[in-house]
Formats: C-alpha cells, sequence, structure tokens
C-alpha cells in the first residue's frame, strides 16, 4: 500500500506500508491492504503506520483532517 500525508507546506511522508491506524472523528481505525474505499474527516491524535522494510510503528502527530482510501492507496490531508 501507498501512504502519502500532505500538509499545506510540505509532503510529511510517501512510502509503501503495511498498516494504518489513523485518527477518525468516530474512533481509531486501521487500513490494511485491500480495504475498502472510504473518506474520513480526521481529529487530533497519532497517524501510525509501519513500513514495510521493519516492523517498527512511526507515528505523525496531527490537529485534524481529511483522509481517502482508495486501491491501496491512502491520501492524507493534515493540517
Amino acid at each position: 500500500m501507498t501512504l502519502k500525508i500532505i500538509s499545506a507546506e510540505d509532503i510529511v511522508f510517501e512510502g509503501e506500508v503495511t498498516s494504518v491506524t489513523l485518527p477518525g472523528s468516530m474512533g481509531a481505525f486501521t487500513v490494511l491492504k485491500n480495504h475498502a474505499s472510504l473518506v474520513s474527516t480526521l481529529v487530533a491524535g497519532k497517524i501510525n503506520y509501519s513500513d514495510g522494510n521493519s516492523d517498527s510503528v512511526h507515528s505523525i502527530e496531527i490537529e485534524g483532517g481529511l483522509v481517502d482510501v482508495d486501491n491501496n492507496v491512502i491520501s492524507v490531508c493534515i493540517y
């Protein structure tokens, strides 16, 4: 899967991941390979993701944003 995290100022992260956990407005949710398409708002919290090269989990603190999941591409716009 490809994760793209974009802010108004910069591309925060773009790369291959095995899982992503996002702070949705209705609660945290995890996206895995072949997840159904969705669009959701995000609230303040952490985006946690595991890259394909290691078992370590990386975190990015956000204030909120939007996410679009489609065809194994997770596009996140944060603020």
